[in-house]
C-alpha cells in the first residue's frame, strides 16, 4: 500500500490557490484519507504554503466557564437629573458625550412659582422676627406677673408656628438651590440652577430652551465611568464551580483583545432565564471602554500544568483530532491525538508521551497540508 507521495510542483501551486481559504474544521461526516498519511514538501514549497513548525509546550491550563455580559457602572455612578419643581428651561449648553465636573451648572430654569416661594420665605422670616420679639416681651411681662399665662402661651405658639413655616420654606428653597443667605442679602432671583452632583459624562439630554419640565421628567443622565466593572450572566448549572477571586478573561463581542478581571460578588438570585449575575472588578483601568458594551468572558475555575499546542495546529475531523508531525525536514506525517481543555488559544494534549522534546509539529498551515493530502489521495 502506498503511504507517501511527493507533490508535483505545478499541481502543488494550483492546489495551494484552491485551498488558500480552507482552514476550518472538517464537518462531522468528513473522512480522513486512509491510504496516504504522509507527504513530502520541499523547503521552498513549505514557505509558499506558510508552514511553520513548533514543539509542544508546558503551560498552566484552566478549566473555563463561558459567559456573556456587559460593562456596567454601580448605581451611585449613574445619576438621573430632574427638576425638583416645575419650570421652564431658560438655558443649557450640554450635549450628549460632554464631560462635566461635580458642581458645574447643567441648566437654568425659571417660573413664577420660584419667585413666589422666595417671597413667602421673606414674608415668613419677617413675621417670625416680629413674633419672636412679641414672645420675648410677653415672657418678661409674665416674669413680672403683669400679664396672664394664656397670653404668654399664645405668643409662644405663634412664634413656634412661624419658625416651622420658615424652616419648611427654607427646605423647599434648598431643593431648587436657592441660598437663604444670598436671598436675604441680594433679594429675590428670577432663575434657579441645577448642578452636576458627580463627575462624569452626559449620556442623555432631553431639554431645550423654552421647554416646560415637571419633577417627573428626566432632564439629563450622567455616568461616571471611573468605577466601570464587568457584569456577567452565568447559567445556574455553572454556579457550583464559581468562587470569589477567580480570574476572568474577557473581550468585547467584535474584537479579540483579551482583558482581565476578578470575580468580586456572586449574585444570590436566579433570573427567569435561569442565570445568575456575577460582578467582576477589572484588574486595571481601560480608558477606551465605556458602559453598555457587550462582551464574552471565560471564567477560570481550576488550573493545572499541561502539555499544549496552539489551537491552529490541531485538525478536527469529525469527532477526532490530528496534528502533522515533521518526520524530517521535508516529510510530514499525520498523527491522531487526544485533546482536553482549550484556553486562550491553546489546546491541551492528553497523551503528551506521544511527543519527545525534539518533536516538531506543524503549528501553522496544518489545514493546508490536510487539503493537499486529501487531494493527492484522489489522484
Amino acid at each position: 500500500m502506498k503511504t507517501n507521495r511527493i507533490i508535483n510542483p505545478i499541481f502543488f501551486s494550483t492546489l495551494l490557490l484552491a485551498v488558500a481559504g480552507c482552514k476550518q474544521p472538517q464537518p462531522a461526516g468528513s473522512e480522513l484519507p486512509t491510504e496516504i498519511n504522509t507527504l513530502t514538501l520541499s523547503a521552498d514549497r513549505q514557505q509558499k504554503a506558510g508552514i511553520e513548525l513548533g514543539t509542544p509546550e508546558s503551560r498552566v491550563m484552566s478549566k473555563t466557564i463561558k459567559a456573556n455580559g456587559m460593562l456596567d457602572v454601580p448605581p451611585q455612578s449613574m445619576v438621573t437629573i430632574a427638576a425638583p419643581m416645575a419650570g421652564f428651561v431658560k438655558k443649557t449648553s450640554l450635549l450628549q458625550g460632554m464631560r462635566v465636573k461635580k458642581g458645574d451648572v447643567l441648566v437654568e430654569l425659571y417660573h413664577q412659582d420660584y419667585i413666589q416661594l422666595q417671597q413667602d420665605y421673606l414674608n415668613t422670616k419677617s413675621q417670625s422676627e416680629f413674633l419672636k420679639a412679641e414672645y420675648e416681651r410677653q415672657l418678661e411681662l409674665a416674669n413680672e406677673s403683669i400679664n396672664t399665662q394664656k397670653a404668654l402661651q399664645r405668643a409662644r405658639a405663634d412664634y413656634q408656628a412661624a419658625e416651622i413655616n420658615l424652616q419648611a420654606l427654607k427646605a423647599r428653597l434648598d431643593l431648587i438651590n436657592v441660598s437663604v443667605q444670598q436671598l436675604t442679602g441680594s433679594g429675590i432671583q428670577n432663575s434657579v440652577y441645577l448642578y452636576a452632583p458627580i463627575n462624569g459624562y452626559v449620556t442623555e439630554v432631553n431639554v431645550n430652551p423654552g421647554k416646560f419640565v415637571s419633577p417627573s421628567d428626566v432632564l439629563f443622565k450622567i455616568i461616571d465611568p471611573e468605577h466601570l466593572h464587568v457584569e456577567l450572566y452565568v447559567f445556574e448549572n455553572d454556579l457550583p464551580g464559581l468562587r470569589v477571586g477567580q480570574r476572568v478573561n474577557f473581550s468585547l463581542v467584535n474584537e479579540s483583545t483579551l482583558r482581565q478581571a476578578t470575580i468580586y460578588l456572586i449574585g444570590k438570585e436566579i433570573s427567569p432565564e435561569r442565570t445568575v449575575r456575577i460582578h467582576c472588578h477589572m484588574d486595571k483601568d481601560y480608558p477606551e471602554l465605556i458602559p453598555g458594551l457587550y462582551l464574552k468572558a471565560f471564567i477560570e475555575t481550576a488550573s493545572h500544568q499541561a502539555t499544549v499546542l496552539p489551537e491552529e495546529a490541531v485538525l478536527t475531523i469529525g469527532a477526532k483530532h490530528f496534528v502533522f508531525v515533521a518526520a524530517d525536514a521535508t516529510t510530514f506525517k499525520l498523527m491522531e491525538i487526544q485533546t482536553g481543555n482549550t484556553d486562550t488559544g491553546f489546546i491541551e494534549i492528553l497523551q503528551p508521551g506521544q511527543f519527545t522534546p525534539s518533536t516538531q509539529v506543524v503549528i501553522k498551515g496544518a489545514y493546508t497540508l490536510l487539503s493537499v493530502l486529501k487531494n493527492t489521495d484522489e489522484e
